[in-house]
């Protein structure tokens, strides 16, 4: 069993950056795919960015790219997920998941991944 701590959250103006952290209870993240998704108010959780295990491939939904960054640090068990420009629609609650594989393919599909974090709030102000 792996618990996923998610930090980082807050209250940001438009154009502002934020940094999330994703800390998980293994020794190691070594092995485990990690992505994070998010969920708005009113509407369904949407992938936002994956990482492979190696941190060799990242993949990122398009509304995001060029302005998030997903990084990790296994040695920590963590990983991260950089915010800059932030947009109001960025506005939602942000979901660290991980899988257990050695994969070097990234996925976006929720239902792939087994462990799921509670969550960290993000609100972004026009």
């Amino acid at each position: 069993q792996v618990r996923l701590v998610e930090s980082g959250g807050g209250l940001v103006q438009a154009g502002g950056s934020l940094r999330l952290s994703c800390a998980a209870s293994v020794r190691t993240l070594s092995g485990y795919g990690m992505g994070w998704f998010r969920q708005a108010p009113g509407k369904e959780r949407e992938f936002v960015a994956t990482i492979t295990w190696s941190g060799g491939n990242t993949y990122y939904a398009d509304s995001v790219k060029g302005r998030f960054t997903i990084s990790r640090d296994n040695a920590k068990s963590t990983v991260y997920l950089q915010m800059n420009n932030l947009k109001p629609e960025d506005t939602a609650v942000y979901y660290c998941a991980a899988r257990f594989t050695l994969s070097a393919a990234v996925t976006t599909k929720d239902d792939e991944y087994d462990y799921w974090g509670q969550g960290t709030q993000v609100t972004v102000s026009s």
